[in-house]
């Protein structure tokens, strides 16, 4: 098997990158990867505004090995991350940005791994987050720590999408019918040989980031939720611990009245706990009301796209 050329579909999600696309495929034409397998190029256009399409559609005229699915509108990384591995064909598959901060030069030594060490994937994480705001990087750390202390999975720290998989882990992957998708997540869910590639952070090689602060803070709750429930057993132990001391509290009351009479003084510390008790039901309100959420987001079992053009 190993003299033999396997068929290797590169999964690209892409909002919004017209200025990396052509220098994405010139990028993975430099490392080789194409004398060792059938590359073919799976561009998923996640509703760009800024002609990517238009990129993506003039490569696929001149070249059968550019394929590209495009969306009614932008509905995120994870649906395209799914579509593209429903339109892979190849034997293997791997998932990378096109603006270049996945090395393809990682690529032959991926593919190598796979077809020659027995790994059914290859998986990625950066070493250094270098040019990154530093609030960011701390938040991002502490989300990694989380996550492999609180889930279902272990998430290793500064792990990426980009990684590459055996036909049989795609399969697995697409098996996993859930709306609410945290790909990361699922990675590690299904299982499997895998391997761990390391390497330092890399600049975009044109563009913007569209990750915002906020929209990682929001997709760090995604991961948290489509993967564990201790927030709920969090809020029960906290409940338990806050009816103790009320009740310690209480006895307090009650023994001080009996000793000393019942003053009347003391209305500015009772408003602060019942504003304090009150802020914190609310609070558990608000984490059983996000699962609640989620759970009537399934039921409702809507496609996570629409494909507004394909080839």
């Amino acid at each position: 098997m190993a003299d033999e050329q396997v068929g290797l579909s590169l999964v690209v999600p892409c909002f919004n990158e017209a200025l990396c696309v052509e220098a994405f495929v010139r990028a993975v034409e430099e490392t080789g990867v194409g004398r060792m397998a059938r590359v073919e190029f799976v561009f998923v256009d996640d509703g760009s505004t800024d002609g990517t399409l238009g990129v993506v559609r003039r490569l696929a005229e001149g070249d059968p090995r550019v394929r590209y699915v495009s969306f009614s509108r932008n509905f995120g990384k994870e649906a395209a991350l799914l579509a593209g591995l429903r339109k892979a064909t190849g034997e293997v598959v791997a998932t990378l940005d096109a603006d270049l901060q996945d090395p393809p030069v990682l690529l032959p030594e991926m593919l190598r791994a796979i077809r020659e060490e027995g790994y059914d994937c290859v998986a990625t994480r950066r070493t250094s987050r270098e040019g990154e705001p530093p609030v960011r990087s701390w938040f991002a750390r502490r989300f990694y720590w989380l996550m492999r202390h609180f889930s279902d999975v272990a998430l290793v720290d500064g792990a990426r999408d980009y990684r590459m998989m055996t036909r049989q882990v795609v399969e697995a992957i697409l098996a996993l019918p859930e709306v609410n998708r945290f790909t990361k997540g699922i990675y590690q869910w299904v299982g499997f040989r895998t391997k761990w590639l390391a390497f330092p952070n890399v600049a975009r090689a044109a563009g913007e980031t569209k990750w915002s602060f906020r929209k990682l803070f929001l997709y760090s709750l995604e991961g948290i939720m489509a993967f564990s429930t201790a927030p709920l057993q969090v809020a029960a132990l906290l409940g338990m611990v806050c009816c103790g001391l009320s009740f310690v509290a209480l006895l307090f009351v009650f023994v001080r009245a009996l000793l000393f009479g019942d003053p009347v003084g003391g209305w500015p510390s009772l408003v602060c706990v019942i504003i304090f008790f009150g802020g914190l039901q609310l609070f558990f309100v608000g984490i059983l009301g996000a699962y609640l959420a989620k759970t009537y987001l399934e039921t409702k079992r809507r496609p996570l796209y629409f494909v507004r053009e394909e080839k």
